[in-house]
């Protein structure tokens, strides 16, 4: 499985590609991952608070509802276990993401000054 993740990982992020080592660690810090064939969302909860670490979707099935499913179905999760609050940094530029995030009800709540190799992060959250 997690070379599966790797593989779509690369086709998500081929400027930085995650390997199956790094999910690994990443499941072994605490965090969960929920996986389908064109999709992964990578999240962690402590306290009554989570953290989208990261989101991908096949290039080639993008806008057709996945990240939204993957989005839900944690949320669905993290409300079971009594979470209050999501939070998430997204670059500035990355127009994409924040509209996705943006039509799943998050809400910025500030910035990281060049945390992105030179490029703004822009933090948000939501309530559920």
């Amino acid at each position: 499985m997690l070379d599966n993740l790797a593989d779509l990982h690369k086709l998500c992020f081929p400027h930085k590609p995650w390997g199956a080592d790094e999910f690994a660690d990443l499941k072994k810090s605490g965090c969960e991952i929920i996986a389908s064939q064109n999709g992964f969302i990578v999240y962690r909860a402590v306290a009554d608070e989570a953290e989208i670490i990261t989101i991908g979707v096949h290039p080639d099935a993008r806008r057709t509802g996945i990240g939204i499913a993957l989005i839900g179905v944690m949320e669905a999760d993290l409300k079971k276990q009594g979470i209050k609050h999501i939070f998430l940094e997204v670059a500035e530029d990355n127009a994409p993401a924040r509209g996705l995030y943006e039509q799943c009800g998050f809400v910025v709540v500030g910035r990281r000054p060049k945390y992105y190799d030179g490029i703004d992060a822009i933090m948000m959250k939501k309530d559920i």
